[in-house]
C-alpha cells in the first residue's frame, strides 16, 4: 500500500466527528487568512477533506482543491456542489491551469508523504502556476528529529482544549493498531530542516522564510512562505 492508496479510505486518523471538525476549522481558519483579497485564485493542494474549505472560497475569486484519492475528491465535489467558485481537481488536471493564473498556492500537510523528487517536481509546477506576486505556503513541515512523542503531546493538548481528550486516548491505541502506524514504520515519513527548505526552495526559484507560527495544531512542525522571483 502507499500513501495515497491509504488516503483513498476512510482511515482512523481522527479519533472522533469532534476531532475531525474541529482540525478541519483550524486549518481553514488559518488558510482563509492568507488569502490576498477577494479576487485572488487560490489552489490548495493535497487539501485532504478540506471541510471547512467555504471559509477560504469565501475570500478568493476562485478555489481549486486538488487531492490525489478518488474518493476524497468525490466527496468534496459533493459537499460543495452548490458552491460555485470551488473547483475539484485530479494532480493531474493541475497542469492544466493558465500558467501565472494563481495568485496563492498551499500544500499544508502533504510533504510528509510525498518522495523528495516528487515534491521537487511540485515545485516546479507550482513555480509555473504563480503569478509573480503570488505565494507558496507550505506546511506542516516536519522537521529532522521530530519523533512520534511529540505528535502524540501535540494532539493531547488539541484533545484537552477540544474536549475530546478521552477519545483522543483511545484513538491512539487504536491508530498504532491500525494499518497508518504500519505504514509510517515502511514508508517512513520525509522531513526537512528550516535552512534546507529555504535553499530548496532558492534552488527552484523562491525566496523564503519559515513563519513564525504553524498552520493548524503542532506547533512543533513548521510552515513556509515563499514567493517566486
Amino acid at each position: 500500500m502507499s500513501w495515497r492508496e491509504y488516503w483513498n479510505a476512510d482511515t482512523p486518523i481522527y479519533v472522533n466527528e469532534r476531532h475531525r471538525t474541529l482540525h478541519y476549522q483550524l486549518v481553514g481558519r488559518d488558510l482563509a487568512a492568507l488569502v490576498p483579497g477577494p479576487d485572488a485564485v487560490v489552489l490548495d493542494h493535497g487539501c485532504g477533506e478540506a471541510l471547512s474549505a467555504g471559509a477560504v472560497a469565501a475570500r478568493c475569486r476562485r478555489l481549486y482543491l486538488c487531492d490525489g484519492a478518488p474518493l476524497v475528491r468525490e466527496r468534496l465535489a459533493a459537499r460543495f456542489a452548490d458552491t460555485g467558485n470551488i473547483t475539484v481537481l485530479a494532480p493531474e488536471e493541475v497542469p492544466d491551469l493558465a500558467d501565472g493564473s494563481l495568485d496563492l498556492v498551499v500544500a499544508n500537510s502533504l510533504l510528509q508523504y510525498l518522495p523528495h523528487e516528487e515534491f521537487t517536481e511540485l515545485l516546479g509546477l507550482w513555480h509555473a502556476k504563480l503569478g509573480e506576486d503570488g505565494r507558496l505556503v507550505l506546511a506542516d513541515v516536519i522537521p529532522h528529529g521530530l519523533g512520534t512523542l511529540v505528535d502524540v503531546r501535540a494532539l493531547l493538548g488539541f484533545a484537552w482544549r477540544g474536549g475530546f481528550l478521552g477519545a483522543a486516548l483511545v484513538g491512539l491505541v487504536r491508530t498504532a493498531l491500525s494499518p497508518y502506524a504500519k505504514l509510517r514504520s515502511e514508508l517512513g515519513l520525509t522531513h526537512y530542516g528550516e535552512a534546507e527548505m529555504v535553499e530548496l526552495l532558492r534552488e527552484r526559484g523562491f525566496a523564503a522564510e519559515r513563519r513564525p507560527v504553524n498552520i493548524g495544531h503542532n506547533q512543533a512542525r513548521m510552515t513556509f512562505v515563499a514567493r517566486p522571483i
